[in-house]
């Protein structure tokens, strides 16, 4: 290399180290480790070639402070570290589990936002987060577009567009098939939706407002026509809807009384959340009287709390609750 190309090189170097010092210290320093000012201009040395004083050092670190990454020296080891990081450990990790834990993302697509995430702790820190969120069994979408998808669904909604696609599901041969004989839906997507981990567009589609898996929509593209069902939309409350449907299936909305054993408030308050109101009605047990969009997935979530649980009203509710139970007796 000529002359005039290192110290070209040098001087390209010279401007970057204040960005070079950064990575240093992100990498290398945490809150039980630090650096010593000439451990970083060893470094600078010996992997930039970069010539620089201690009062340089210095005054970088002074930079850092007033760019917004707070530095702190210890006189103890008589170092400096880095003690102002976007997210702390405990963050990284809670991020980390609910990356692992998310049954949409792929096995690919987890281990690459993991390993990102990991990027932003320090090496040390790195050890601890190296520790997995097990779910036993996880069952993973294999659809490696949901990303992109998602990033469509989300302009179409910002530029008022209507989107096409094809929804499918799978045969007992564990091949894809698609409804509508494949025929493309045109609906005007609203929002998404996250439930039992899983997406879900709400959007508006042959007259009502519908709820689409987002990893089983094919071909998103959106469509330049403005959006339908904009009065439905606004009709919808939708922090309120969530609590009285289940597993996003829609229904008739019923204002139903429910009688609980006292054991599963706990249950109760983990599906409809704080607000609600829990009668007491003798010593074992109390009632809620809430809105519910009635489906068969409520009737199963019902079934599931065994004898502790028990519909009271209103008796069209009851009746079909009955004839669900007996509709799953007679198979056994």
């Amino acid at each position: 290399m000529a002359n005039g190309e290192k110290g070209k090189g040098r001087s390209q170097n010279q401007r970057l180290k204040l960005f070079y010092l950064l990575d240093y210290l992100l990498e290398e320093t945490d809150e039980t480790h630090t650096k010593k000012v000439q451990e970083i201009i060893e470094h600078f040395e010996n992997y930039y070639k970069i010539p620089v004083e201690q009062k340089t050092v210095c005054s970088d670190l002074h930079l850092l402070d007033e760019y917004g990454y707070e530095t702190q020296y210890d006189g103890r080891t008589r170092g400096w570290r880095i003690i102002e990081r976007e997210f702390d450990t405990q963050e990284l990790q809670l991020l980390i589990d609910s990356v692992q834990a998310s049954r949409f993302i792929t096995q690919k697509k987890a281990k690459e936002l993991t390993d990102k995430l990991k990027k932003k702790a320090s090496r040390f820190d790195r050890v601890l987060l190296d520790r997995r969120c097990y779910v036993p069994n996880r069952v993973r979408s294999d659809n490696n577009s949901i990303f992109y998808q998602l990033d469509d669904l989300h302009a179409a909604i910002a530029n008022d567009w209507q989107i096409t696609f094809k929804y499918f599901y799978f045969t007992p041969k564990k091949q894809k098939a698609y409804y509508k004989r494949g025929e493309l839906y045109t609906a005007s997507p609203y929002a998404l939706l996250w439930s039992d981990n899983n997406y879900y567009l709400l959007a508006y589609e042959s007259g009502k407002m519908k709820h689409f898996r987002v990893d089983k929509m094919d071909g998103i593209e959106m469509l330049p026509q403005k959006r339908e069902g904009k009065d439905a939309f606004k009709e919808l409350k939708l922090s309120e809807r969530s609590l009285r449907m289940f597993s996003m299936f829609s229904g008739k909305t019923q204002k139903v009384k429910i009688r609980f054993s006292n054991h599963l408030a706990n249950v109760v308050i983990d599906r409809f959340g704080k607000d609600i109101t829990m009668i007491p009605e003798d010593e074992k047990h109390f009632t809620i009287h809430t809105d519910i969009e009635v489906s068969p997935q409520f009737y199963g979530w019902v079934c599931g709390l065994g004898r502790g649980v028990r519909i009271l009203a209103p008796a069209e509710v009851v009746e079909e609750m009955g004839n669900y139970v007996k509709g799953i007796a007679e198979m056994y």
